[in-house]
């Protein structure tokens, strides 16, 4: 029992230790995992067998995350996915098996063994694909949609591939020992042909019969108890006992679970299932992300090195250009389809899969699979910085192109007043400056912002504010304020430390995303810094103040001194960021100052209050709950 305790802390610390520092420093949080488990498995030997049962158990988070992502689907949705479902996938499916088998063959391997080698590197991996893309919020771009078609088919191409393997057996092989299966659960095994289809058919429609009827009665039912650990078991207990069901008809887990999540769809449960699952999906995931870099084999590796790294770009390479020619096909253009093809360049975990299973089945030498895992896992590995790629040399470019592709309009105009950027934020600022009847140069290199700004007949012209060139025929010289409104932190720090170097004299206002990017542009030399989100959250706060019964002058009063003395100690704020800046991670001084803040707030709140006289303030009596329904 010890040791499972210790095992459980190592794998915890790993992940706590790793994942953080890699988000710190923009590599994402799946390289984050695999590093860690390279560091507690082949590097310090920290973990060792028990990598691989972990991995099988740790795959179940891939079984949940297909469950929430098939929550966040409607079956309009998935029919409209139809042609890019099977039509891209079936491609990249077919096509990239074919090149892998034509590869494998020209090394020297039979053409049982060389298909089975072209199915597993078809491929890709769902776990890494759809967790980056969650965080970097680009599932529902183009190419994320893509990518998720194409996965999805991967993930039903698994099934024909499970059943087509035992036809490729090689008798010159050895059979493993202890490999047989017929020791597990099923019940299809001894059924023919036509009775395992229609087992699969009838389980298929109880999924979706008893996910459509069954599901709400038993939530209600749970819900009742008002116990919310009950729930929680329940909803583990329904996508654990799909994903069973599931494997009994020889049928993924993955796409069982799939297909619960889009028939609970549209449910009423919905949001309380995905907070539910959605920790337990986390967790496993990052488990098996480092399991996967703790069974890196490094005695094979370094004996092998230079084969497994020339496969492992060769799988990247060749699927890439066949996933390239695809998006090209299929409309997908531009730094989408390369999202769509960095993205889905690498082998998959059920590349595992299906390497355990052609061994088992003699189809793949025991040697010649070590040497093919090695090659997953790298590809897998390599993943991350694919998509460090895209974001960092790919999508700039394109934005460059795509911005250069029009020339900077002739600024015909010069003003006293300068904004850059008329999103969102700069929109509204432009029009409060023209409903005063101030003149004003705007500037936006986003074309979309541009048209929009135009249709309410805001005069808005094409270009880079950060370009020198442009600000001076803009007449920064000779303005007398310039304002920073884009929604891009590194270029507006840049910008108003340019302006204040070259033109001292112009007060500059700017935008700022939060506190320590406040700090930034003041430490740049803005003239006066305003939060993008400070005084919409200090209203709010104002009204929260008034629904719980804070008379609304009062409410309004403590606004004003919490601005006011947020200013007050505006500098002590600054210096005690700097220190984190400058390398010390926590500030005690930091928090202390919060809470003194908040003390001086209390005390100026009751003496303020204490100076009005009683009968110059209305009488208030906060609203009844009925009442501020009937208001709503």
């Amino acid at each position: 029992m010890t040791e499972y305790f210790v095992q459980a802390f190592i794998y915890l610390a790993a992940a706590v230790i790793a994942v953080p520092l890699a988000r710190r420093m923009g590599l994402g949080s799946v390289l984050g995992y695999l590093v860690a488990g390279v560091v507690i498995g082949p590097v310090t030997g920290l973990v060792g067998q028990e990598t691989t049962t972990i991995q099988h158990f740790a795959e179940f988070g891939v079984v949940m995350m297909l469950f929430l992502v098939g929550m966040e689907l409607d079956p309009k949705a998935l029919w409209a996915m139809r042609v890019r479902l099977v039509g891209m996938g079936g491609l990249q499916v077919g096509l990239t098996a074919a090149a892998g088998m034509g590869i494998a063959s020209w090394l020297g391997l039979p053409w049982q063994s060389a298909l089975a080698v072209g199915l597993i590197f078809a491929l890709s991996s769902t776990a890494i694909v759809l967790q980056t893309l969650n965080e970097k919020g680009l599932v529902k771009s183009e190419g994320g949609r893509g990518a998720f078609s194409v996965l999805l088919f991967q993930d039903i191409a698994v099934i024909p591939m499970l059943a087509l393997i035992p036809l490729l057996t090689l008798p010159g092989l050895a059979a493993v020992e202890g490999a047989d299966h017929a020791g597990g659960l099923s019940l299809v095994a001894h059924l023919p042909a036509w009775g395992h289809a229609l087992v699969v058919i009838g389980t298929v429609a109880a999924v979706i019969v008893g996910g459509y009827y069954l599901s709400r009665p038993l939530f209600r039912y749970v819900v009742q108890s008002g116990l919310r650990e009950v729930f929680t078991a329940t909803a583990l207990m329904l996508v654990i006992g799909i994903a069973a069901l599931m494997s009994l008809v020889n049928l993924s887990p993955a796409l069982g679970a799939f297909l619960a999540g889009v028939v609970l769809a549209n449910s009423e449960f919905r949001h309380e299932l995905e907070a539910n699952i959605e920790p337990f999906k986390g967790l496993l995931l990052g488990l098996f992300f480092i399991t996967v870099g703790a069974g890196i084999n490094f005695e094979v590796l370094t004996a092998n090195w230079s084969t497994i790294l020339a496969l492992g770009l060769a799988v990247i390479l060749v699927k890439a250009g066949i996933l390239l020619a695809l998006a090209r096909v299929f409309g997908i253009r531009g730094s989408n389809g390369w999202l769509f093809t960095l993205g889905l360049a690498q082998a998959g975990e059920f590349g595992f899969v299906l390497l355990g299973y052609s061994i088992q089945n003699q189809v793949i030498a025991p040697e010649t699979a070590q040497l093919l895992s090695l090659v997953v896992a790298l590809s897998m590995f390599l993943t991350p910085a694919l998509f460090i790629l895209y974001d960092r040399v790919v999508l700039p470019r394109y934005q460059a192109v795509r911005n250069a592709s029009r020339e900077a309009d002739a600024i015909d105009e010069q003003a006293p007043v300068i904004v850059a950027g008329v999103g969102r934020f700069g929109q509204v600022v432009c029009r409060l400056l023209r409903a005063n009847r101030i003149p004003l140069v705007v500037l936006d290199h986003e074309i979309k912002q541009i048209e929009n700004s135009r249709r309410i007949k805001m005069k808005t012209f094409f270009g880079d504010a950060s370009r020198p060139d442009l600000l001076e025929t803009a007449g920064i010289a000779q303005a007398r304020l310039f304002i920073v409104a884009i929604d891009d932190r590194d270029r507006a720090v840049n910008m108003v430390r340019h302006v204040k170097h070259t033109h001292p004299g112009v007060w500059v206002l700017a935008r700022a995303f939060d506190r320590g990017h406040s700090y930034q542009l003041r430490e740049a030399g803005a003239d006066d810094v305003v939060s993008e989100t400070y005084h919409s959250a200090l209203e709010l706060g104002a009204h929260a103040l008034t629904a719980m019964g804070v008379h609304p002058m009062r409410a309004k009063q403590t606004t004003w001194t919490f601005i006011e003395k947020e200013n007050a100690h505006q500098d002590e704020l600054f210096e005690a960021w700097k220190e984190i800046e400058e390398g010390i991670h926590f500030s005690p001084r930091y928090g202390e100052l919060f809470m003194k803040l908040e003390e001086a707030l209390g005390s100026a709140m009751q003496q303020d209050w204490d100076e009005l006289r009683p009968e110059t303030v209305p009488v208030w009596t906060p609203l009844d709950r009925k009442g501020s329904d009937e208001r709503a």
